[in-house]
């Protein structure tokens, strides 16, 4: 008996097939094996085709299902974590109207401040506990304003996940969850937000029917099975945004527990129960998987957008051709901590939420040509991501978030040590380095609606922490480098 889970990220689609005896992934596979592109028609935009994202669904799973030999009737449930934030929109017949705009997309920054402004702050904060900034509702009204013969055929409205439900089972569905991470949602009234529907002007008939995350939520149909390879009549029973299924994966589900992820963007995720809000909208507060309105779980997420995609960006454009992620941080390591004074603000990805949504750009500073050595823009790169975190950390301590120990998984920039031990110093905690992902994760969740395990915590038991990093006794000279770094980022802010 197996279970199926799907993640679906801006750089990749992940996909893992898990053994429900054992817990463990029997199949997994990523589809492209490069990273997928983002159509950035202006400045601050960032789109993909939906129709992407379901072509490398389908590839992906045949390709587990060829390399696992078992028989798609064997799967019992099907999970999908998701790119948050994203905006998907469909006409009567499920056709994609435009393409989607995803997480990183700054064009609706103005929309969601004005908004803020005009509805007014506390009333905004107390019920979504965010500004609609930058999120799905802000881009669906872009979309009203600038598209208007697009948004005049939408007849619904979906988040990247509810997307490839639709695309598996027929059926369109979301869930408060979702529904909360595109600013759509009231955390008092336990519904849609229509303060939020009223000042945009939406119908609500755009918004998608509710489902609860762990719950039934369609049947593969005929024609995805014959897409897929899968059988038709597998149950899709879990869906939620990447980073709350990050935390659930790595098994961060109670008041006080931190998951962290450090991709494309770089995202920590600490647990309360209590609905609570950041006044100036650097962090945001959404319904975590396990939310339910008697018994409290928000999740507040810090987001930095410019993470993993400027390492990315130094190794394609400063790295010797062929060199690996792991022999630039071989090379890093020789550097001392600081990188002899060369600093690199990662802040290249759009508007920076934790940066009361300012966009200032990549900065590179110091650098001397005499003494600098590729090696020092790989620490500085390290280094520059991991003060961002620190940076942004510190807000989330301010709103009651306990840091002590933060899990991650193992196959994002935390497998840096630099990156991890620089995090370790400044905050002096720990760092839990948890063998999982979200496919794997979003697989045994599936197992929860379906009776197959009869709690969250049954189902994500059989993680194991295959390392840790913590404080050194080199403090001093990360508080140094640290303190240089920020002086740097006050003076573009």
């Amino acid at each position: 008996m197996y279970l199926l889970g799907y993640d679906i990220g801006s750089s990749s689609i992940k996909a893992a097939i898990v053994d429900v005896r054992t817990g463990e992934a029997i199949a997994t596979a990523q589809s492209p094996e490069r990273e997928m592109n983002m159509l950035a028609l202006q400045a601050g935009w960032a789109e993909q085709s939906p129709e992407i994202w379901w072509e490398h669904i389908c590839k992906a799973t045949k390709q587990m299902l060829s390399t696992a030999s078992i028989s798609s009737e064997d799967i019992k449930g099907i999970g999908i974590a998701y790119q948050m934030h994203g905006l998907v929109a469909v006409d009567k017949n499920q056709a994609v109207l435009r393409p989607s705009i995803i997480w990183c997309d700054s064009r609706a920054v103005a929309i969601g401040q004005e908004a803020f402004e005009a509805i007014g702050a506390e009333a905004c904060l107390s019920c979504t506990l965010n500004s609609p900034a930058n999120f799905t509702a802000s881009k669906l009204k872009w979309v009203k304003d600038n598209e208007p013969e697009v948004y005049a055929q939408i007849d619904k409205i979906m988040l990247p996940g509810d997307f490839i439900a639709m695309k598996l089972t027929g059926d369109i569905l979301s869930t408060p969850s979702g529904l909360s991470e595109g600013i759509l949602w009231d955390f008092q009234k336990n519904e849609v937000a229509a303060l939020i529907l009223d000042h945009y002007g939406f119908d609500r008939s755009l918004i998608p029917s509710i489902q609860d995350t762990f719950s039934l939520q369609g049947k593969v149909s005929k024609a995805a099975a014959e897409e897929t390879g899968l059988v038709a009549g597998i149950p899709v029973t879990y869906r939620a945004g990447d980073q709350p299924n990050n935390a659930l994966a790595l098994n961060v589900l109670q008041p006080g527990e931190v998951a962290a992820t450090g991709g494309t963007s770089g995202v920590v995720y600490g647990v309360l129960d209590k609905a609570v809000y950041d006044s100036k909208s650097r962090v945001n507060a959404f319904a975590h998987v396990n939310h339910q309105k008697e018994q409290a779980r928000i999740g507040i997420l810090l987001c930095i957008n410019g993470a993993g995609i400027q390492y990315k960006w130094v190794k394609e454009n400063l790295a010797a051709n062929g060199t690996s992620y792991l022999e630039m941080n071989q090379r890093a390591a020789a550097v001392p901590v600081g990188s002899d004074g060369l600093r690199i603000l990662p802040f290249g990805n759009g508007a920076e939420r934790m940066l009361e949504n300012k966009n200032p750009g990549a900065y590179i500073t110091n650098l001397q040509f005499n003494r600098h050595r590729p090696a020092h823009f790989y620490r500085a790169a390290l280094e520059g991501v991991a003060f961002s975190f620190v940076h942004g950390i510190r807000i989330l301590q301010e709103l009651g978030v306990d840091s002590a120990v933060i899990k991650v998984g193992n196959d994002n920039l935390f497998r840096s040590e630099i990156f991890s031990k620089t995090i370790c110093n400044l905050l002096q905690n720990r760092i839990e380095i948890v063998e999982t992902n979200g496919a794997v994760g979003a697989a045994k969740a599936a197992g929860v609606a379906t009776g197959i395990y009869a709690s969250i915590e049954e189902a994500m038991q059989s993680i194991k922490v295959l390392d840790t990093y913590e404080a050194d006794r080199h403090v001093a000279e990360y508080e140094r480098a640290f303190e240089a770094w920020e002086s740097d980022l006050m003076k573009v802010i």
